[in-house]
């Protein structure tokens, strides 16, 4: 019988995730099938366990239900603890079992996929959510020169920043104490992409050489691309890269035999 998992989020109808497991499985020959499912925002708990009654095995969780998934779980890998939000679900005969790939995903595809190194740079994290928390401890444990958190909501990069300190050099601001100051990467982990906003970056923040690079991906370069490449970012990169090495983090997960990921993003790029 065919395996069934899913990626659930709002919005998720832009989601590649249906395409990578696919290609996935043909490469590592499983039988399995993976869809999309829009959850109302009330009721992403209802949405999972229908899901999971239905005869689901594992999920992908996306924005804005990372947090609540980690929350929903019964077991958590240590990465996802410390996150304390999940983006892979496994439904054992025990429970629900969470993990985070994200910033596995993330790394890989910034040190090997694109070839930058992330050690002793300054990195600037935009947004303090979810998909934010999944990413700080793997891209410290490269360790950066600083790891600065901006966030329009202050409190919330300071609990960061007091959370991950023990783990590396942190700081935390809003946007409008960036002003004079300059970093070697900025990655956007906010979801304004999705909705075409831009957040208030100041000018003169992109370092020479810098690299630019948005968690989100679509058919264009998000407004935050745009703008950095206008702006003085030396290189851009959207999330797509990210997705599909995560994604091979989840699979390997779920299925036990890791993919190749290179023939996928390559297949995706030329879409």
């Amino acid at each position: 019988m065919t395996d069934r998992y899913a990626v659930i989020g709002n919005p998720v109808a832009h989601s590649k995730s249906p395409l990578i497991h696919a290609a996935f499985a043909r490469q590592t020959a499983q039988d399995i099938s993976y869809e999309r499912l829009l959850a109302p925002l009330h009721d992403f708990v209802g949405t999972l366990r229908q899901f999971r009654i239905d005869g689901g095995r594992g999920a992908n969780v996306t924005v804005p239900f990372k947090e609540e998934a980690w929350r929903l779980a019964d077991t958590r890998t240590p990465r996802a603890q410390l996150a304390q939000a999940a983006n892979t679900l496994v439904f054992t005969d025990a429970g629900i079992h969470a993990d985070n790939t994200d910033g596995a995903g993330l790394v890989t595809d910034i040190l090997q996929n694109i070839g930058y190194a992330l050690s002793g740079r300054r990195i600037l994290l935009m947004g303090a959510g979810g998909a934010a928390r999944g990413v700080i401890a793997p891209l410290l444990a490269e360790h950066p020169a600083l790891l600065v958190i901006v966030n329009r909501t202050v409190i919330r990069a300071n609990a960061l920043q007091h959370q991950f300190s023990p783990y590396g050099i942190v700081e935390a601001c809003d946007y409008a104490a960036l002003r004079g100051m300059q970093f070697d990467c900025i990655i956007n982990a906010t979801s304004a992409s999705l909705s075409g906003e831009l957040a208030p970056l100041p000018d003169g923040i992109f370092a020479p050489g810098s690299l630019a690079y948005d968690m989100m991906y679509g058919n264009a370069p998000t407004p935050f691309l745009r703008y950095a490449a206008s702006h003085g970012a030396g290189s851009c990169a959207d999330g797509l890269g990210m997705l599909v090495e995560q994604a091979a983090a989840a699979f390997e997960l779920w299925r036990g035999v890791r993919p190749d990921t290179l023939p996928v993003i390559k297949q995706l790029r030329s879409l």
